[in-house]
C-alpha cells in the first residue's frame, strides 16, 4: 500500500488523516528536506531520503517497498496533487501488473502553498489559475500561453517557482505579458518562505505591491506570487477580492424619490450643472455624470471602487467612490438597468442582479481604459 501524503506548509496545518497515516506506515520516503521536517513524527519508521531531482527514484522505491507488503508513506510538501508526487506515481504504477491503483494507492491532501499564502495575505482568491514558471519539464511556449490567457481572462493567478539563480527568463516573460495585458496598478501579493521553518508558522514574509512596482529583486524560488484581478483591493493591510455578496438595506426615501423620476425619464442625464452641489465629486476621466446621483447598488459593501464602512456605525460611505459618476460607467449601467429595474422596490428585491451588473460594468470600464 502506498499513501501519498501532503504534509502542508507547516506543522500546524498538517491534517489529522496525514498524521494517522504516518503513524500507521512502515516506511517513509521523501525529499530529504521534507523528511527531516517531520522527524519527530516518524522516529520508529524505516526512512528513505532522496535529493531534489530524484522524484522517479523515490516513486520506484515506494512501489518496490509496497510490493514487499509494507505500508509506504510517500510525502510531499503542501498538497501532493499540486506539483507534488501524485501525478508521477500514476505514471509509474501503470508499468506494474501486480499493482492495483484502486486498492494499493491512496492520496491524502495537504494545505497547498497557494492556500497557505492566501491565508497570510487576506482573502485574495476568487476564480483563479495556478501556474508554475519552472521550465525544467515544461516548454516556455506553454507557460507563456497559460499566463497570457489567464491574464486576459482576469483570473487571479497564483505563481509557483517564479525565479531561481539560473532561471530568470520565465519571470521576465511573465512580467512582460502582465505589463501588456493588465493595469499597472494591479495588486500582487508576495509570500516569501525562504527563511521559514516547517515548525515555525509565522516566519514567512508577506508584502503587497502593484504590478509597476514588481521586480525580481524580492522574488526567489521559495516565493509564491498571487496576482489580483481587476476587483482586488487592499483593506487594512490585507489583499481582498470581493465575491459580490448582497448586503440588505432599506431604500432611502431620497433614493426612492430619485428612482421614481428615473423610471419616468425625468431624472438628470449627464453632468447636472444646474445642481447647487455640482460637482460633488471630481472624476479623473472627465466631467461628473449625475445619472445616478443616488447609487442603485447602495450599499455595495465592496471596497474595490473606493467605498468603505464607517467603523462601529454600520454605515457604508461612498465618499471616495467616483466610479458611479464616470461616463463609461453610466452608459454601461443604463444599458443593464433596462432589464432589471421595473419598479423602485427592485432596488431591494433584485439586489443580487444589480450587484452582478455592477461587477460587469466595473470590469468593462477597466477594460476600456486599458485598451485606450
Amino acid at each position: 500500500m502506498i499513501n501519498i501524503i501532503g504534509i502542508g506548509s507547516n506543522k500546524s496545518n498538517i491534517t489529522i488523516s496525514a498524521l494517522k497515516t504516518l503513524e500507521e506506515s512502515d516506511v517513509v520516503i521523501g525529499y530529504k528536506k521534507y523528511v527531516d521536517s517531520i522527524n519527530d513524527l516518524i522516529k520508529d519508521k524505516e526512512i528513505i531520503k532522496k535529493g531534489m531531482g530524484d522524484e522517479i527514484s523515490r516513486g520506484e522505491l515506494a512501489i518496490k517497498k509496497s510490493l514487499e507488503g509494507k505500508k509506504v508513506a510517500l510525502i510531499s510538501s503542501g498538497d501532493p496533487g499540486v506539483y507534488g508526487m501524485a501525478n508521477l506515481m500514476f505514471q509509474l504504477i501503470s508499468k506494474y501488473n501486480d499493482f492495483d491503483p484502486q486498492k494499493d494507492i491512496e492520496i491524502f491532501p495537504g494545505v497547498s502553498a497557494v492556500n497557505f499564502a492566501s491565508s497570510l495575505l487576506g482573502a485574495p482568491l476568487h476564480d483563479f489559475a495556478v501556474i508554475s514558471l519552472s521550465d525544467i519539464l515544461t516548454p516556455l511556449t506553454e507557460i507563456e500561453k497559460k499566463i497570457e490567457y489567464a491574464s486576459k481572462a482576469d483570473l487571479i493567478m497564483a505563481i509557483y517557482n517564479p525565479i531561481s539563480k539560473t532561471r530568470k527568463k520565465p519571470f521576465k516573460i511573465f512580467k512582460k505579458i502582465l505589463d501588456e495585458t493588465k493595469d499597472p496598478k494591479t495588486l500582487i501579493g508576495i509570500v516569501d518562505s525562504s527563511e521559514s521553518d516547517y515548525n515555525d508558522e509565522i516566519s514567512s514574509k508577506t508584502s503587497i505591491v502593484t504590478l509597476e512596482e514588481l521586480n525580481e529583486d524580492n522574488i526567489n524560488m521559495s516565493t509564491i506570487l498571487i496576482v489580483g484581478n481587476s476587483l482586488t483591493y487592499v483593506q487594512d493591510g490585507y489583499m481582498i477580492t470581493p465575491r459580490g455578496y448582497v448586503i440588505k438595506s432599506q431604500i432611502h426615501p431620497l433614493s426612492e424619490d430619485f428612482y421614481e423620476k428615473y423610471l419616468k425619464g425625468t431624472s438628470p442625464i449627464g453632468p447636472n450643472t444646474e445642481c447647487e452641489y455640482y460637482p460633488c465629486h471630481e472624476c479623473e476621466n472627465g466631467s461628473q455624470y449625475c445619472d445616478f446621483c443616488y447609487c442603485p447598488f447602495y450599499p455595495c459593501g465592496d471596497g474595490s471602487t473606493g467605498g468603505k464602512w464607517i467603523k462601529n456605525k454600520g454605515v457604508w460611505s461612498c465618499e471616495d467612490c467616483e466610479w458611479i459618476h464616470e461616463k463609461n460607467t453610466v452608459q454601461c449601467i443604463r444599458k443593464g438597468l433596462i432589464n432589471i429595474l421595473e419598479d423602485v422596490d427592485d432596488l431591494k428585491s433584485k439586489k443580487k442582479e444589480l450587484l452582478k451588473l455592477r461587477r460587469h460594468c466595473i470590469l468593462e470600464n477597466k477594460n476600456k481604459i486599458q485598451k485606450e
